[in-house]
């Protein structure tokens, strides 16, 4: 409970809980709605919202490992990519030496905490959760200054964290009334899912709320504790959600909270022979390490250690000539550059047959001339790009592709008096099927029109990466739709609607070949991933 007095000394209150019987208040479950800012009262609580969170930007976090507050030497200090001379929040950088506290504390916590209940542990989610919404333009504004999203895009993030919370919890109450398949004659058969131990949490930057407490969430309902490290880009909003878990009731060090760098403290927690289980959301070379150094078995070792991976995408919509040529533009352009395709679900490749090629170039463009860029608290279409290194990256590739297309929209950086990381929303037309802008992951605004001469050629080439996360068709046809429900290999296929906004329990998302390990993040099946089944039989006397 020492990080929530410490940010309630920062203006936060504690409240009192109360014992709630998860299985017998969890009713069946709903997302969370949207907010629509349009209502004028919605867009007051956002701006009241983002000024009660400037005033507490650049203030100091601890590590937390077993409940201890811990400060180092080296400081993180998350930058608002719209101001990067705004400090968001200065981090304390774990590095090797903590991680054999951070696992000490995972494991004293794991010997009690993997003996509650699956509705004690279920609780603690469904109280995190009613926190949140309770604060939901709050942590809205954190996600604004952090990560530069937009109200709606920082809203969606905030909605599936309780989405995560609630789902997960109603999940892991459903996975602790299994059974076997038959009991057999003579005997009492059971089945049970038990935790697997101490698990690594390396979460994601563009999601830094959703994903990292989707994931935190997952591990910790089924009973596991974990070394939590966010992304150096990202730690205050998980600052805030290890402290939200801490008043919802979870006890000290099944979460512990490690800000640090991945070749130093990321790496350690990784290779280390108590580790049991490793989360992780991003690059496809950090993915493939993180798998490496997993697979790799240390002394004292006595299992193998699991990997949970998503690894990114080169997501395609494909427009067949029977389409709805305004709806798929506008699907198109939603799913390239909400957030400023900085989403491994966004649309960087829009697959166009040729009988309707012009005609959606042409609707592309008029739709990418209407977005605005700016500063993301005043609510434009795009905010910037996360940080220096990835605008110069996203540069680096407007260059290639002013030589293997042609420039039908932007192209460039936005300069504003504050010096963010603003990049025009860019389209090129023409683009080979295997050139540099259509086969590697951009992640930024950027947008690559391919011209196909049928359905079959259009579909050879939504499948001609080496990832497979999500994928859209726009068509009219019964027909053509069955097919590429069979053969346009994707984790997440969408027909007749964009590729990215996948909402937690209609659409279990996750992705094959080089995009991860298809693990279903929001699905039935997630939870199953942190849990090793247990079959018990008992003769009847």
């Amino acid at each position: 409970m020492r990080l929530w007095r410490g940010l309630r000394r920062l203006g936060y209150h504690l409240t009192v809980m109360t014992t709630v019987n998860a299985q017998l208040t969890a009713a069946p479950f709903v997302n969370e709605p949207f907010t629509h800012f349009a209502e004028p009262q919605q867009a007051e609580a956002m701006r009241e919202a983002l000024a009660r969170v400037r005033e507490q930007l650049g203030r100091e976090y601890d590590l937390v490992m077993g409940g201890d507050l811990v400060r180092t030497a080296g400081k993180i200090r998350s930058m608002n990519p719209a101001r990067p001379e705004q400090v968001v929040g200065v981090h304390q950088k774990a590095g090797a030496e903590h991680v054999e506290l951070a696992m000490a504390a995972a494991l004293k916590a794991f010997a009690g905490w993997s003996r509650t209940t699956a509705d004690e542990r279920a609780a603690v989610l469904f109280r995190a959760a009613e926190r949140i919404r309770s604060r939901k333009h709050e942590f809205s504004a954190w996600l604004v200054f952090e990560v530069g999203k937009n109200w709606a895009e920082a809203d969606a993030d905030t909605a599936e964290t309780i989405d995560f919370l609630e789902f997960y919890g109603r999940e892991a109450l459903r996975l602790d009334q299994a059974t076997t398949p038959i009991q057999l004659p003579g005997e009492r058969n059971l089945l049970r899912y038990i935790p697997l131990g101490v698990g690594a949490v390396i979460p994601p930057w563009n999601f830094p709320f959703a994903i990292m407490a989707g994931m935190t969430a997952a591990a910790v309902v089924t009973g596991n504790t974990v070394i939590l490290k966010p992304s150096s880009d990202s730690p205050t909003i998980a600052a805030l959600y290890v402290a939200v878990l801490e008043e919802a009731g979870l006890p000290p060090g099944v979460v512990n909270f490690c800000p640090g760098s991945g070749a130093s403290f990321g790496n350690a927690v990784v290779e280390h022979p108590k580790t049991r289980f490793i989360a992780f959301t991003g690059s496809r070379s950090v993915g493939l390490e993180i798998h490496e150094r997993a697979a790799r078995t240390q002394p004292g070792q006595i299992w193998i250690k699991r990997t949970v991976l998503e690894m990114g995408g080169k997501d395609s919509i494909l427009v067949c000539a029977d389409a709805d040529l305004d709806a798929a533009a506008d699907g198109i352009v939603a799913s390239a550059f909400g957030f400023s395709g900085q989403k491994c679900s966004a649309c960087s490749r829009a697959i166009l047959e040729a009988p309707v090629y012009e005609a959606m170039v042409e609707k592309i463009r008029e739709r990418v001339a209407r977005l605005t860029v700016g500063d993301p608290a005043e609510n434009y279409n795009l905010g910037p790009v996360v940080n220096q290194s990835a605008m110069e990256s996203i540069l680096g590739y407007m260059e290639i592709g002013k030589r293997e297309g042609r420039l039908v929209a932007g192209g460039k950086a936005v300069t504003t008096p504050e010096g963010g990381y603003f990049l025009e929303p860019t389209v090129f037309a023409d683009v080979a099927p295997d050139a540099v802008l259509a086969q590697e992951e951009i992640f930024g605004p950027v947008l690559a029109l391919i011209r196909v001469g049928s359905f079959e050629e259009g579909l050879a080439v939504a499948n001609n990466t080496e990832y497979g996360l999500t994928g859209a068709i726009y068509s009219a046809s019964r027909e053509r739709l069955e097919r590429a429900s069979q053969e346009f290999h994707v984790g997440n296929l969408y027909l007749n609607r964009k590729c990215t906004g996948a909402m937690v329990g209609a659409h279990p998302f996750g992705g094959f070949n080089m995009s991860g390990t298809d693990s279903k993040a929001g699905g039935p099946d997630y939870l199953l991933l942190f849990t090793q089944a247990k079959s018990i039989a008992e003769r009847l006397l």
